[in-house]
């Protein structure tokens, strides 16, 4: 004994206990906490870390492929500014909770990521740009 059902009945039976399934218990699917509420934590040394060396392995393989440098170094820099200031609200740990300005998030990632990519891949970095970083760490250490 078969039960001849059109698709239209089918839909009306069904639709009734999911609509009220629905309407008066808890869908989990619905009350997922958003993630976007939530407090942005400061970037720490491991985040950096992170973001410096994915930095320099993109300036590296670029410049490799012909890509100019600074083009490909603008590049990476920008993806590590963009990630510390979405991941991290443009805050590191090591400075406490306050946003850094654009800018010096822009210079303190370029400088470690072509810092990083000297040692690494020397060859892909102008030897003017060397000299110079060079310099400043000289400089820096006294």
């Amino acid at each position: 004994m078969l039960i001849n059902l059109s698709s239209n009945k089918f839909f009306k039976i069904l639709s009734l206990p999911i609509f009220l399934y629905l309407t008066f218990f808890d869908i989990p699917i619905l009350n997922k906490e958003l993630k976007a509420n939530k407090k942005l934590q400061p970037a720490t040394e491991q985040d950096l870390y992170l973001y410096k060396g994915m930095g320099a392995s993109y300036l590296c393989i670029a410049s490799k492929a012909g890509i100019e440098f600074p083009k490909a170094l603008g590049v990476a820099t920008a993806t590590y500014v963009q990630v510390v200031e979405g991941k991290h609200g443009g805050a590191v740990k090591e400075l406490g909770d306050n946003k850094l300005e654009r800018k010096k998030l822009f210079a303190g990632a370029e400088f470690q990521i072509v810092t990083t990519a000297i040692q690494y891949c020397p060859n892909s970095v102008p030897k003017d740009v060397t000299k110079e970083v060079t310099k400043i760490l000289k400089k820096n250490k006294k």
